[in-house]
């Protein structure tokens, strides 16, 4: 069995206090973009997965798939990694869901959706939303989700620029902790919530506020290259503009080349 792994971008990242369970209460918004890993799995008699070696999302996912169904964990998956690593546009979150569809769908006993997506929301606060369509409202630590109806007509320029190094996602939420970033999350909410309120074109979520968690100079670039709205994505490094033409996108993204590593694409409904 065959599928890909789509990344995301968070069109709006809001982040609350820490919860009693040390994880944020966060709302944001979801968007699966057209650039993707590829997945094969097929059923063996052990657990192997190649082609990445820097994998523990996949393996951990379903060894929690087998234990959950009862079953000894017998896939053989390869991943073709195409995504840009630790980016913070869900690479290895997308392929842990998508082995976790392929491989439900071999077991004599296939998990139902419910359980699917509890199971993957154990796994990583992204990873429920690689499991349903469209556009989605993620809120509590990320996992609780529901369906948006967003304008799906514009271009995606994403940058991952070369000259960042990355912290990881526990030490930007650290971060976060320290400069009591927190504060003013019920306003930042609710200005989240009624912007999307009033969406109905692509240009509408330029009223979206900004990442929570990341800034970066290339937002305002993107900006200036005539991009609707520009943002970092997650935890960063990735940072996205979005455009209403191709061919302005198209220019931005060879102004931007001498940054880092761009891709221009567009939303994605499923997969």
């Amino acid at each position: 069995m065959r599928a890909s792994a789509a990344a995301k971008i968070n069109l709006a990242l809001v982040v609350g206090p820490k919860r009693d369970d040390d994880k944020h209460e966060v709302v944001t918004v979801y968007q699966r973009i057209g650039i993707a890993d590829r997945l094969d799995v097929v059923e063996a008699a052990d657990l192997l997965v190649e082609g990445f070696p820097g994998d523990t999302l996949v393996r951990g996912a379903l060894e929690a798939l087998a234990e959950r169904a009862g079953v000894r964990p017998g896939w053989h998956v390869r991943i073709e990694k195409r995504l840009p690593v630790a980016a913070g546009i869900g690479g290895g979150s997308s392929d842990a869901a998508t082995a976790l569809r392929l491989a439900n769908a071999t077991l004599p006993q296939p998990l139902g959706d419910d359980d699917l997506r509890e199971l993957a929301a154990g796994i990583g606060a992204d990873v429920p939303f690689f499991l349903v369509d469209g556009p989605q409202l993620g809120t509590g630590d990320g996992t609780q989700l529901a369906p948006l109806d967003l304008p799906q007509d514009f271009w995606v320029l994403l940058v991952v620029p070369r000259a960042v190094q990355k912290p990881s996602t526990a030490a930007v939420y650290a971060d976060f902790d320290v400069r009591a970033g927190h504060v003013g999350f019920e306003e930042r909410r609710a200005v989240l919530l009624d912007a999307l309120g009033s969406v109905r074109r692509p240009r509408d979520l330029a009223a979206l506020p900004p990442n929570d968690l990341a800034t970066s100079p290339i937002s305002a670039e993107l900006s200036g290259l005539g991009a609707f709205r520009a943002d970092v994505s997650g935890a960063g490094p990735s940072v996205y503009g979005l455009f209403h033409h191709k061919p302005q996108a198209k220019a931005a993204q060879r102004v931007l080349k001498r940054s880092g590593d761009t891709w221009l694409t567009a939303p994605a409904w499923y997969g």
